[in-house]
This record gives structure tokens, C-alpha cells and sequence, in this order.
């Protein structure tokens, strides 16, 4: 009856204990993968349908499991800096366990991989984005003449004006894109901002962290960019407008340059039918004229 009993528990506890997989999300990634010899899988699909045949046996089991982004490249960083043997299973638990605590991850939530997947990899390039923006925002130290935090100032101001441009947008929900240019590449960010039936805007705290770090790195360096946000809202036509990054603030996009930018095509400049039911306008005033927050020399 004990012996019965202990099993009972066992199986309970089970159902309590949370689970990460680290999932190799493409072919190229595969392959590397396919070097070591206890790595046993011959084909992606044929991995990728284990995977997902796994998953929904422990959602049927009631077993919470999240998925992480499995990177060959940093899981041969992390053997080589830990001292562990690569070639060896417990070496590639022992890195998913790491990256559930540091890495991007994202529940199980019963949808098929073909859509996890892709939000997955989104997920993984925006803590790499707001990583990266946060990292050089820090670099830029104190102020020589006032000794001010210079990320922290850009940090603040950018906190203000995304704060502004959200109380002085039309009611529905909010698509905002921000975008600055720079070495090595180009830094892009979105944030959804829904509004709900009560008039409360919902953020995702991540998104907004990503979104205000990039628009921070942005104003603090005085880089090119830009911010394009669009507004959705039941039986009225989507709005767009836009601003410019200049200086340490935002220069108002006029409707006709808000047009050209939405109907060309980046990479070939040709013209691009509009969309209907689209009104490309100028913004609203962010009401900023006083002295904003931020740094000041």
C-alpha cells in the first residue's frame, strides 16, 4: 500500500514539474547538430514531428513546457566554457537549463510548430535587439561636463515621448515601428499597443522595454531613424503617421512623406499601389514644447 502510495506521488509530482526543450529551429542549425554522434536525429522534419508529438503528450499529461531557441554556435561556446563534453546528452541539458533561465523562451500553448516557430524566432531577435541597444546605451557613461548617465537621460527621454505619442493617439488598437540606423546594421523595433474596451492601453512590458531601448540608443547618438506608428479602430479607416529621429527628439513626417514612405518599395524604389481605407497624415502635436525629460548639454 505504501509502495502504491510513493508511486501516486511520483506521478503527481510529475505533473508539477515544469519542462524546457531547446529546439534547433531551422535546417542549417540541424546539421550542425548532426556532427555529434550521439545527436541521433537524421532528418528536420522528421525531428521537428518527435518534437511536436512529444509536446502534446505532456500538455495531455498537464506538463507545463516551454521552448527555447537551441543555437549549435552557443551551445559550442558553452561545452567550451564550462568543460563539458559535447558530444554527450546531459552536456545539452545542461544547456537547455541555462538558456530557460537566460535565453529566449516561449510556452507551449498547444499551436502547431509551424506557428511557434516563427514566434520563436521573433522572440529570440527581440531580447537580442533590446540586448544589444542596452549594451551600447550603457557604454556611453557619464556626461563630461555634468557626469549624468547619458544611457539612462536617452533612456527616460525615450520613455517620455513613447508615453506622449500613446496618450495623443487616436482611440483603437496601436502598431508603432521604430527603426535607426547605425554599424553594424539597422536596429528595428515594434510594439503593439492595444486598447481595450475600456480605454486602457495594454503593453507587452517586454516589447515596450525593446521599443523604448532602441528609440533611447537612437536619440542618444543621434542616429538616423525613424518612428511609424498606425492605429486601427472598428468602422473608421487606419491612420499612419510618423516622425523622424533628429537630435535628441522627434521631427513631425508630413502626410506626403508618410505616404511615400508606406507606397515605395525599399528595395527597389518603385511606387507601390496605396492601400484603401488608409489615411496617411501628419502627427498630432506631442505637446513637448516645455524643457523634456532627459539630458540637456
Amino acid at each position: 500500500m505504501a509502495h502504491t502510495d510513493h508511486r501516486t506521488m511520483r506521478r503527481v509530482l510529475r505533473r508539477e514539474i515544469a519542462g524546457t526543450i531547446g529546439l534547433l529551429t531551422d535546417e542549417h542549425d540541424f546539421r550542425a547538430m548532426r556532427r555529434y554522434r550521439t545527436f541521433t536525429f537524421r532528418d528536420h522534419p522528421t525531428y521537428l514531428r518527435q518534437i511536436e508529438a512529444l509536446l502534446r503528450t505532456r500538455a495531455a499529461a498537464g506538463t507545463h513546457t516551454t521552448l527555447a531557441l537551441f543555437d549549435p554556435e552557443e551551445y559550442a561556446e558553452f561545452c567550451t566554457d564550462t568543460g563539458l563534453d559535447p558530444d554527450h546528452p546531459s552536456s545539452r541539458t545542461r544547456f537547455t537549463a541555462d538558456l530557460a533561465a537566460t535565453g529566449a523562451t516561449i510556452p507551449y500553448d498547444g499551436r502547431p510548430l509551424t506557428d511557434l516557430v516563427p514566434a520563436l524566432v521573433d522572440e529570440a531577435v527581440r531580447q537580442a535587439t533590446w540586448e544589444y541597444a542596452s549594451t551600447l546605451l550603457a557604454r556611453l557613461g557619464p556626461c563630461s561636463t555634468c557626469g549624468e548617465d547619458l544611457g539612462r537621460a536617452a533612456f527616460t527621454r525615450a520613455s517620455h515621448l513613447l508615453t506622449r505619442i500613446l496618450d495623443t493617439a487616436p482611440p483603437g488598437d496601436r502598431h508603432l515601428v521604430c527603426s535607426v540606423s547605425g554599424p553594424p546594421e539597422t536596429l528595428v523595433t515594434v510594439l503593439h499597443a492595444d486598447q481595450g474596451a475600456e480605454g486602457t492601453t495594454h503593453l507587452d512590458e517586454a516589447e515596450a522595454l525593446e521599443f523604448t531601448s532602441v528609440l533611447a540608443l537612437g536619440l542618444a547618438t543621434r542616429t538616423p531613424g525613424g518612428l511609424v506608428i498606425r492605429t486601427t479602430a472598428p468602422g473608421t479607416a487606419d491612420r499612419v503617421y510618423g516622425w523622424r529621429l533628429r537630435g535628441e527628439g522627434l521631427t513631425p513626417l508630413t502626410a506626403g512623406e508618410v505616404f511615400d514612405a508606406y507606397c515605395t518599395d525599399v528595395e527597389s524604389g518603385d511606387l507601390i499601389s496605396p492601400e484603401s481605407d488608409v489615411d496617411y497624415s501628419a502627427p498630432p502635436d506631442l505637446g513637448d514644447r516645455e524643457t523634456p525629460p532627459g539630458h540637456h548639454h
